[in-house]
């Protein structure tokens, strides 16, 4: 099992900033991807970005230019830096991990809200 808590939502203004975190506990596999997904109201979840363990990244096309995944292995953590935020980037953020073991395993943190509001 591996545990996931996030931290760094909150309420902020168009063109603002906030940095989302979320540290991992319990049997972490070594070779992992560690990412965050979001979920705005009425639609399906989506990939915002991921960073495998040895620092390889994925980035939605919204994503791309205005947030930056990084993380740090000795902890386990990973962070969303969001610049310039946009009312469209309102939604739920969930940490995502999943180990690549030959069987993998894949756990959600409990999500974190965004709300990008004047």
């Amino acid at each position: 099992q591996v545990q996931l808590v996030e931290s760094g939502g909150g309420l902020v203004q168009p063109g603002g900033s906030l940095i989302l975190s979320c540290v991992a506990s319990g049997s972490i596999f070594k070779i992992n991807v560690m990412g965050w997904y979001r979920q705005a109201p009425g639609k399906q979840r989506e990939l915002v970005a991921n960073i495998r363990s040895d620092g390889n990244t994925v980035y939605a096309e919204f994503a791309k230019g205005r947030f930056t995944i990084s993380r740090d292995n000795a902890v386990q953590k990973v962070y969303l830096q969001m610049n310039s935020l946009k009312p469209e980037d309102t939604a739920v953020y969930y940490c995502n991990y999943r180990s690549l073991s030959v069987i993998q395993y894949t756990y959600w943190g409990q999500g974190t809200q965004v709300t990008v509001s004047s």
